[in-house]
């Protein structure tokens, strides 16, 4: 079952009206039997089980997975080992390099988590605002209920009393601002990465730099965004 598969960490500081993990998984399930969907089922929540939630520092945010073949697997905007790097990636890879002041190690950036695996082993959490979505459909799977799981996640970091930098790309994902309010938390909203609109304000935002700075201005270790 999909939410069997969510840390107990995590479930344990959701708080979700009653009923709709399972009207979100009776959904995905009518999804998966007319089709592919993406990503493979069992990863869904891979972006909860690769951090904790008092282990958070970043929390980067789009819109949905992939939607091209063997792509998303599970962490906002990263692929599967060996997978090519779709348009977005390849933006956030250039904005990193500029920004981080170092050249994206390509020849490092595959490993057994997927190419941004070391963000989220490093308190990044990756998270889309839908968590699956149908092959060759961008956006098909807003209607499914995942945004209230997703804004129940974003909650759950909200509540922690520590420093976590909120970065929303894109319109669905600046959606959830409103849920960050404590003054140990930065919201940074930037268009999304995608061709279509980096060169609207994604490119040059500096998000990570912003995001270290803020971070160590608070006392808390800043997230190796070049080494992987």
């Amino acid at each position: 079952m999909l939410f069997d598969q969510l840390p107990a960490a995590w479930s344990a500081q959701l708080r979700l009206p009653d009923g709709v993990l399972e009207a979100i998984e009776a959904a995905v399930q009518v999804e998966r039997d007319a089709g592919v969907c993406y990503p493979p089922s069992g990863h869904e929540l891979r972006a909860l089980q690769a951090v904790q939630p008092d282990a958070v520092k970043v929390v980067i945010c789009g819109q949905d997975p992939y939607h091209g073949p063997g792509q998303a697997h599970g962490l906002a905007f990263s692929v599967a080992p060996g997978v090519p790097h779709p348009p977005s990636l390849r933006n956030i890879l250039k904005e990193v390099s500029e920004d981080a002041g170092g050249p994206w190690p390509f020849e490092r950036s595959f490993d057994a988590s997927g190419c941004l695996g070391g963000w989220a082993r490093g308190g990044v959490l990756l998270l889309n605002d839908v968590l699956t979505v149908k092959a060759g459909q961008a956006g098909s799977h807003a209607h499914l209920g995942w945004q209230t799981f997703t804004g129940a996640v974003l909650d759950a970091v909200a509540a922690q009393d520590q420093p976590v930098v909120v970065l929303l790309w894109g319109k669905p994902a600046q959606a959830h601002a409103s849920r960050f309010t404590n003054r140990k938390h930065l919201v940074l909203k930037s268009p999304h990465p995608s061709p279509l609109s980096a060169f609207r304000g994604f490119f040059g935002s500096k998000p990570f730099s912003k995001a270290n700075a803020w971070l160590e201005q608070h006392g808390v270790d800043p997230v190796d965004w070049i080494v992987q």
